[in-house]
């Protein structure tokens, strides 16, 4: 069939929305699994007081959710705004310099390689069913109807760091002090495996490079508050 896009290809609304999804989502499971996996392998170390080390991670966990969601709130409607802005002034200039905005679209298209007959009778074709639409996918990049969503991205964010906090806050406080320590650390390197990997599928990227980037950074974060928690333990 004609028009289909091949098989492993997205076209390009889903791919947009697929990564924007995959950025809040996997963003937020990754940090959710560091930071409290930081959180309460720091505090291990200096205790094996569980009441203390509950806390801390508890402390860190509603923390992070809460951080997370309002960053994501406020960076997606600062994006949003722009795109409302530049859409209010697509439809002036549409509205007041339609001649103008005609040639700028054929241009557009005749850059993209078409020649400049067929570029006119598209950026007519095109500018007759849906002006706005049209100049606004050209021009900007942008579909009127598909806004980016600040509660959308805040949410998936909110979730994603929280089950991915509750990871290592689990993995810590179910076993004994003795194996609390590795079993937080092979859980967290689990998790990280399986971030990595499903990112890079979302992505269709490779997913060795991923899930490398994602289990080196988690343990060397793991291992240098574990570390300085114990220091700090042993010298207070």
């Amino acid at each position: 069939m004609t028009g289909q896009p091949h098989e492993g290809e997205l076209q390009d609304d889903a791919l947009s929305g697929r990564l924007n999804w995959l950025r809040a989502g996997v963003l937020g499971a990754n940090d959710g699994v560091v930071s409290v996996a930081g959180i309460v392998a720091g505090v291990a170390g200096a205790t094996t007081n569980r009441s203390n080390i509950a806390i801390a991670g508890i402390a860190g966990l509603v923390a992070g959710a809460l951080s997370m969601a309002a960053g994501e709130y406020v960076s997606v409607s600062t994006q949003r705004d722009s795109e409302r802005a530049m859409l209010r002034k697509e439809r002036y200039e549409l509205r007041e310099l339609p001649d103008e905005e005609l040639d700028e679209l054929t241009e557009i298209y005749q850059a993209k390689g078409l020649d400049a007959d067929l570029a006119r009778q598209v950026a007519v074709q095109l500018t007759a069913h849906d002006a706005l639409g049209a100049h606004a996918e050209a021009e900007l990049g942008i579909d009127p109807d598909e806004l980016t969503n600040p509660w959308e991205a805040a949410g998936a964010s909110f979730l994603s760091f929280t089950l991915g906090a509750l990871i290592p806050l689990i993995a810590i406080l179910l076993p004994s002090p003795s194996l609390r320590v590795p079993i937080c650390f092979a859980a967290v390197i689990v998790a990280l495996i399986v971030t990595g990997a499903v990112s890079a599928r979302l992505g269709q990227a490779p997913s060795r490079p991923a899930i490398i980037r994602n289990v080196l950074g988690g343990v060397l974060a793991m291992a240098i508050t574990y570390g300085v928690g114990h220091l700090v333990g042993h010298a207070v």
